[in-house]
């Protein structure tokens, strides 16, 4: 079966590789949910990136006609460690937006393997296979959230995603500080606009029904019980603001009102420091009513049985104590469904400030991130009891990194930077890892370690 399969991916490769254009072909396709992304043409640097894919899928397939389905699935992953390196040729913009295009075309390895039961959880009444998600910022555009999905994450945010479309702030807009693993961006909430994710969204919505309705194989238990709307994983949406509106409100409601059919979940980004004036939207007052009128916005919608998308804000790690407090009241009065803890940072805190990057305006995000949100995640959760799922986004690059997160009050945990240095292998061994840190301290089960610190 293995070898089968390496056969047929080694097979599709190759059709992609000259359709799209890495190997001289057309680089246009079309899909039912509008234009399908480019890649882009990188001529010596594009070629020796697809050369080296193909020797590795070559190889692949070799190897493959002598093991396991599992073990064959453990190989791909390990392998992307070798292709990865590849990504750090080009500029940060473009390696990006290269990488959203692999995903796209279906070009990462799938997880076959299923998770450690240990892992396995409920919230908001979603079951999770595991608590290892993807933040937003990566998949900006809904382009990519199957093969996202399908690398083994617990659950992918797409986003933020703007009413109208937007080009963002003026490039270069990322910047790499390698050695400290972190980024530096200021982006500006460049997005597609929500008519556009909305069709992705939707056609890959129904290409997913379609599959289940004329499928005829029956799904195991636990197929059946984890998941939600785009498939194996949990997809949740980010929404943002446009840099002119001059009303926040009604750009979330238009949001949640398009959108929301498609969710999971729901953010409400307040906090990121490349929009002039949003993090302001954290402020008690502001906060309150914003969150009001997006709640009523949701509420008033028609929802069948998996009844409403749970509704979650975002919010900033440079925040004061008394901010801190103000959020949580609103939190607790208006019973918010969770809160992400947090967005990148506008300090520079060692080892980034020696660095000359660290220079560049924007967020930081990455290791020198890590004490810092986990710190605001720590004080969140005891203000609010832990009535609230908290998600700990913020310098993950462990399985240990992860567990401290969730021992310090988030019951999920969400990569970025990690993710986009170390690539695809960081999934599964960060589960493994987590896996290990909740059996060494004799857990049963993730809900049994969150906020184990200060309970």
């Amino acid at each position: 079966m293995a070898a089968r399969a390496s056969r047929n991916f080694i097979r599709e490769v190759l059709y992609r590789n000259v359709r799209f254009g890495a190997l001289g072909g057309s680089r246009h396709s079309s899909s039912s949910a509008g234009t399908a992304p480019k890649i882009p043409h990188f001529s010596k640097k594009g070629r020796l990136f697809t050369g080296a894919t193909i020797s590795l899928v070559i190889a692949g397939g070799a190897y493959a006609s002598t093991v396991d389905e599992a073990t064959f699935c453990g190989w791909l992953f390990s392998a992307t460690k070798l292709v990865n390196p590849f990504f750090a040729l080009f500029d940060p913009e473009v390696a990006h937006r290269l990488a959203v295009s692999v995903a796209a075309h279906g070009w990462l390895p799938r997880e076959k393997r299923p998770d450690p039961p240990i892992l396995g959880l409920e919230v908001w009444g979603r079951k999770f296979s595991n608590p290892i998600g993807l933040a937003a910022g990566f998949d900006k555009n809904a382009e990519a959230v199957e093969g996202l999905l399908g690398l083994g994450f617990g659950f992918v945010e797409i986003g933020s995603v703007t009413p109208v479309p937007q080009e963002g702030n003026p490039k270069p807009r990322i910047f790499r500080l390698r050695q400290e693993g972190a980024i530096i961006n200021r982006c500006g909430f460049n997005s597609e606009g929500i008519v556009v994710v909305a069709k992705r969204l939707g056609a890959q919505h129904g290409k997913r029904k379609l599959a289940e309705t004329s499928s005829t194989i029956s799904p195991s238990n636990d197929e059946a019980k984890h998941g939600g709307k785009a498939g194996p994983g949990i997809l949740g949406v980010n929404l943002g603001k446009n840099k002119t509106s001059e009303d926040a409100a009604a750009d979330y409601v238009q949001g949640v009102h398009t959108l929301s059919q498609y969710a999971d979940y729901l953010v409400i980004n307040v906090s990121s420091p490349n929009t002039p004036g949003l993090r302001k939207l954290q402020g008690r007052k502001q906060l309150k009513d914003l969150v009001k009128k997006v709640q009523a916005a949701r509420d008033e919608m028609q929802w069948g049985e998996e009844g409403l998308p749970p509704l979650l804000v975002k919010i900033a790690p440079d925040l004061s104590k008394e901010d801190l407090e103000d959020i949580a009241a609103v939190a607790l009065a208006l019973r918010l469904d969770g809160l992400i803890i947090s967005n990148t940072t506008i300090s520079r805190p060692d080892p980034v400030s020696a660095n000359p990057v660290a220079e560049e305006s924007g967020g930081l995000s990455g290791n020198p991130l890590f004490n810092l949100s986990t710190n605001i995640l720590k004080e969140m959760y005891l203000l609010t009891r832990g009535k609230i799922p908290l998600i700990g986004c913020g310098g993950i690059s462990s399985g240990e990194d992860a567990y401290q997160k969730i021992r310090a009050g988030a019951t999920l945990v969400q990569l970025y930077t990690s993710f986009a240095y170390g690539g695809p292998a960081l999934i599964p061994q960060i589960k493994a890892d987590l896996a290990q840190c909740l059996e060494r301290d004799g857990f049963k089960s993730i809900q049994e370690a969150v906020g184990a610190d200060y309970r």
